[in-house]
């Protein structure tokens, strides 16, 4: 299921204002990426392209390419939903459907992708999409409860369940523990370092102790200055990233010097 993703010489643009600029990178597949840097740098727009989620901000533009192993994400005739239905994401706040119960949660984009199957099917695939967000046990005598009356850790989960549904190849995660409690963002991380068993998994984190931990490679992204583009300054293995990078900004980054 997990695929590779190669980005070449992208360039964002909110209308004519250029966001990010010039990046190029691969992100393995069965691994954990991780995107830092200070505020306003570009993490989340640069995150948002992979899925072509930017494109929905009106006058949002992309230059360059994407490729999810020889597939060009944004070649003539690609369908933008189909790319979404194969790279899902997991937002900063936990959203579950406030209306629906949590197995409709879970079910949510099966149905939305118009899949067909009996309810015997739907639900092994909302058991198997609750167990591996490592939710099953917590929720399974009251799927028919609102989604809405989880905690906020356990919300999160329930829409990494709903993302992982559909069977995506690979899943975005932006920074999902930002509104989380410890004991909270400890079980995400865990998920994480599991679901990269079959998923290639890419997050933005403030937390740099975070991508530290559950990453295997780390991007720096940063920007020169105000109203000044964002740009990936080196990508690299977290732990080199974190021990000896490339380039002086990443050291004063990391080491707390700025940001």
């Amino acid at each position: 299921m997990a695929k590779r993703i190669e980005v070449k010489d992208l360039d964002i643009y909110y209308d004519k204002f250029l966001a990010v600029q010039g990046v190029s990178m691969t992100i393995q597949p069965r691994s954990v990426t991780a995107l830092i840097g200070p505020s306003g740098c570009g993490k989340s727009t640069f995150l948002r392209t992979l899925n072509r989620m930017h494109e929905l901000v009106p006058n949002a533009r992309v230059d360059g390419k994407i490729f999810m192993d020889d597939d060009d994400l944004y070649g003539p005739g690609v369908d933008p939903v189909n790319v979404r239905r194969q790279i899902g994401m997991v937002f900063q706040r936990p959203n579950p459907f406030p209306t629906m119960s949590i197995y409709d949660n879970v079910a949510a984009g099966l149905k939305l992708n118009n899949k067909r199957m009996r309810r015997s099917e739907m639900d092994d695939v909302v058991e198997r999409a609750l167990r591996s967000a490592n939710l099953w046990e917590e929720v399974k005598d009251r799927l028919g409860k609102p989604g809405s009356g989880l905690s906020g850790g356990q919300q999160q989960r329930l829409c990494i369940a709903r993302a992982i549904a559909v069977q995506p190849d690979v899943l975005l995660m932006d920074e999902p523990c930002s509104a989380l409690d410890p004991i909270s963002t400890q079980a995400i991380e865990d998920l994480m370092l599991e679901l990269k068993e079959k998923y290639t998994i890419v997050i933005v984190t403030h937390n740099m102790q975070q991508a530290a931990r559950v990453s295997d490679m780390t991007g720096f992204f940063n920007l020169q200055g105000v109203g000044k583009p964002g740009e990936l300054v080196e990508i690299d293995e977290t732990t080199k990233i974190f021990s000896t990078p490339s380039k002086k900004a990443t050291e004063d980054y990391i080491s707390g010097r700025f940001g």
